[in-house]
């Protein structure tokens, strides 16, 4: 077998094309799945357990990932080509469909699959895609991995920048498979797939039981999730060993790099009300409250030019960065192209560990943008009577969403008072996730380590 090459990976928030590489990234969720295999069980300290002969296991495994190469690429094209872009509600029927190609998949390959109804899409009068749980193998004498990815994807288009069409999938010359959904996040999901073929092609048993969720709304704030998994915590997801999720960013785009934490995350609506229709300017202008006046004074009043966060008592629970954090951080190989996903944006920090600090260690205030609440076909010099404003927070460990949403209303409220405005306010957190941290001396995290080293060298 030639020596593996990288994949490449480029977060989602850039809307570039990913490229993706085959077999090696499958080959890396073997080889995690081998090594938890050995840690848990050495852990437990059971003698009966005899360690795989990973040589010859393995080995034959590979010879079989070889061979089906091109099979693994046809899937993968297939599953580019449905585009289940989930934030578009009036064509939602494409995540359907996206979901069940992917239970048929499964199902083709022995899985156990159930379809979890999430019901309606809070708010509205629409079907949110199925959660989609599967389960492979249920052997007591091995662990048990939950696998979680996600079938639906963002939306794109040649005029986002794509240099071919983003739901076909395309092969560059160097062999990078680049398409919507390559890297973020069907491909990682498929490699599931494709190791379980792989290890039946070979004769071999899978090291380890699996038990898969895979979600159709991870692009539009994970809707209906977090309740599923209460519901499943003590049913399909119980008795759980460990968790590897395959949806997450390399620190650069050449070099392997294992998550132990991520940033939460808090959507917010703004809705100011100020009249029943929109008016024209050149009647109007100077007479009324306008609600878009109010709105940037409030955005403006969140964060700063240089990203720091307006809201008082914001970083009151943030823990501080080590000078040892600080240090490793700094010692991280990264190119410059890195730092930035290579859009060439304006950095707030040269410095690479202030970078990285920013992007990972500390909360984050982004403005995504203000939109009449009554979309029409008026002039460009209307004034508004209704305004949306939409912004997020980057939470980070020991920050606590009920704590910061207080500090976000009260701010917003008192600033909206302040301007002295008989417009109307209202403040909605629509939209929540924690971040996570944790230590990397769990054998689950020492098991990607090795699989990490085994593959990529």
């Amino acid at each position: 077998m030639s020596e593996p090459e990288y994949e490449t990976r480029i977060s989602l928030y850039f809307r570039k094309p990913y490229p993706f590489h085959l077999p090696y990234s499958l080959i890396f969720s073997s080889q995690i799945l081998t090594f938890s295999h050995k840690h848990i069980f050495s852990n437990k300290q059971r003698s009966s357990f005899s360690v795989i002969q990973e040589k010859s296991t393995m080995e034959s495994f590979y010879q079989q990932v070889d061979k089906l190469e091109e099979v693994f690429i046809e899937r993968l094209r297939a599953a580019i080509e449905i585009p289940s872009v989930s934030e578009q509600e009036d064509k939602r029927d494409n995540v359907f469909q996206m979901a069940k190609w992917l239970v048929h998949e499964m199902e083709s390959l022995g899985i156990q699959v159930k379809q979890k109804d999430l019901g309606k899409q809070p708010g509205k009068d629409i079907n949110l895609p199925p959660l989609i749980i599967g389960r492979y193998g249920s052997d007591p004498s091995k662990p048990t991995i939950l696998a979680y990815s996600h079938y639906d994807v963002q939306p794109a288009a040649l005029s986002d920048g794509w240099d071919d069409e983003p739901f076909e999938l395309t092969q560059k010359e160097d062999g990078r498979l680049c398409g919507r959904g390559t890297s973020d996040d069907k491909g990682p999901l498929l490699n599931w797939l494709n190791m379980i073929q792989a290890f039946k092609k070979a004769g071999q048993e899978v090291p380890s039981n699996l038990v898969f969720c895979f979600e159709g709304m991870e692009e539009s704030g994970s809707q209906g999730l977090a309740d599923a998994l209460k519901e499943e915590s003590t049913g399909e997801f119980a008795k759980i060993d460990s968790v590897c999720i395959t949806d997450t960013a390399w620190s650069t785009i050449d070099r392997p790099t294992l998550i132990r934490g991520l940033r939460g995350i808090m959507f917010y609506h703004i809705n100011i009300d100020g009249a029943e229709s929109d008016a024209h300017s050149g009647a109007f202008g100077g007479s009324l409250s306008e609600p878009m006046t109010d709105m940037v004074n409030l955005m403006a009043s969140l964060v700063d030019s240089r990203g720091e966060i307006l809201v008082p008592g914001i970083y009151d629970d943030v823990l501080p960065v080590s000078a040892e954090e600080r240090k490793a951080l700094g010692e991280i190989k990264m190119s410059k192209d890195s730092f930035d996903g290579g859009i060439n944006g304006k950095l707030l920090h040269e410095d690479q560990a202030d970078n990285l600090i920013a992007r990972s260690r500390k909360p984050a205030l982004s403005l995504h943008g203000i939109e009449r609440a009554s979309p029409g076909k008026g002039a460009s010099t209307i004034i508004p009577g209704r305004i949306l404003g939409r912004f997020s927070i980057r939470t980070v460990a020991n920050m606590n969403i009920a704590k910061i949403d207080e500090l976000v209303q009260t701010h917003l409220k008192a600033r909206f008072q302040q301007l002295g405005s008989k417009n109307k306010l209202s403040v909605q957190l629509t939209g929540r996730g924690d971040w996570f941290f944790e230590e990397v001396d769990h054998w689950n995290y020492q098991a990607a380590i090795q699989a990490t080293e085994k593959v990529w060298g």
